[in-house]
């Protein structure tokens, strides 16, 4: 292997592991939240400075690759599709704090029927499935895997459109669980935002391996 070929390998293995650490990171704060478990969720708050680390790491390493070795074509591909991923996983690592802190803040238990009633759970496995299909995709260079993404973050999205209606309807017809209401919404948000990022890496891995950008364009 060239001195190149090892210092993209090395960024490789870094995102992988960035990578795996934010999939642990929605994996701890979803067992936090079912849970009521604010130990693990003052865990997430604190490993978020780990992520960002990673994100910096990263960053330094492919600006040092561009400025020593001038790489071109697919290598010029990986490292630029390799610095937006990374961005991504910082920003759905931003996401699974945000989650673990209204946890915390959280003084109650969770009303578990507002939970079933906005498919909250399912959104919930269903973000974290398609985050760890698009880190295998993003390993074996499998364009087909990640074009799947883009219709199964269709769930986030419905699950999303319809949360409004059902928590207004159950502050209707229960005004104390107004605040547990509230912060279901927020998370439901912030999950619909963790599809979102996943796509954009998602369209990455095509960019890298194919050649061929996707952004702003119809993808079903």
């Amino acid at each position: 292997m060239t001195q190149m070929e090892i210092e993209l390998s090395s960024v490789k293995t870094e995102v992988m592991s960035m990578w795996n650490l934010v999939e642990s990171q929605l994996q701890k704060v979803r067992t936090a939240m079912l849970h009521m478990d604010r130990d693990l969720a003052r865990e997430v708050v604190l490993k978020e400075k780990r992520v960002n680390a990673f994100e910096l790491k990263i960053d330094r390493d492919c600006e040092n690759i561009f400025a020593l070795f001038c790489p071109v074509a697919v290598d010029l591909r990986f490292l630029l599709a390799a610095l937006k991923i990374n961005s991504n996983l910082e920003r759905i690592g931003d996401i699974a704090e945000g989650i673990a802190r209204y946890v915390i803040e959280n003084a109650g238990e969770f009303d578990h029927v507002i939970f079933q009633r906005t498919h909250l759970n399912q959104m919930f496995d269903e973000a974290i499935n398609i985050l760890q299909d698009t880190r295998i995709a993003f390993e074996s260079e499998d364009t087909s895997l990640a074009r799947s993404i883009f219709k199964r973050d269709e769930v986030l999205d419905t699950i999303n459109v319809n949360a409004l209606g059902i928590v207004a309807d159950c502050i209707k017809e229960n005004l104390d669980i107004t605040k547990d209401a509230l912060y279901v919404l927020s998370i439901i948000r912030k999950l619909e935002r963790v599809g979102d990022q996943t796509k954009n890496m998602a369209e990455e891995i095509i960019f890298y391996v194919e050649a061929k950008v996707l952004k702003h364009v119809n993808k079903s």
